[in-house]
């Protein structure tokens, strides 16, 4: 096998995509869903990633991800950090133009996943005491393209760039324009 081979790229993209989201402490079924790796792969490149000492494993969560879309809007700074959040995610492309029920479907891709790992270290890196974890980044995300509970929408006042609840009757505004 010749190391050029696209097989060859398209599985080490996989690995190294799959050691980002163990990094950020994503469940084992995110993992698979977003890079196609087996369940069986996955724990033993957590394994094997366990084994070096020089690497700080997080602790592996277990049962559901996040599923609530409540989680963004009930508080000002959920709702500023998620904010900041989706607007880094469309800035690196990983959130589509247009979200539709088929595109939800669609969106678990190894090349979103990439993207949606970018977005997710820049804004850890913005955010200190960040309230956002990464399997509500992905809910998010995934959130946002069905469009069925949370739309991204525009602050009257500002401009600035809004998570919001779909059927929300009120004008959508940031915080320091609503005070």
């Amino acid at each position: 096998m010749r190391i050029s081979d696209d097989r060859y790229s398209r599985d080490r993209l996989r690995f190294d995509v799959a050691v980002q989201f163990i990094r950020h402490e994503a469940r084992t079924r995110t993992i698979r869903e977003w890079t196609g790796l087996s369940d069986d792969r996955i724990r033993k490149l957590y394994h094997s990633y366990l084994n070096d000492a020089s690497a700080a494993v997080p602790v592996r969560h277990r049962g559901k991800s996040p599923q609530t879309a409540a989680f963004f809007t009930r508080n000002p700074r959920v709702r500023a950090e998620g904010s900041l959040l989706a607007s880094l995610c469309c800035a690196v492309g990983a959130m589509p133009d247009r979200g539709t029920s088929e595109q939800a479907k669609a969106l678990p891709s190894l090349a979103r996943a990439e993207l949606l790992c970018q977005a997710y270290a820049v804004y850890r890196d913005a955010v200190t005491d960040a309230l956002i974890s990464f399997e509500h980044a992905v809910f998010l995300l995934t959130a946002l393209v069905r469009r069925d509970e949370l739309r991204l929408d525009a602050c009257r006042g500002c401009g600035a760039v809004l998570i919001d609840d779909r059927w929300s009757l009120k004008t959508p505004h940031c915080q320091p324009c609503s005070r």
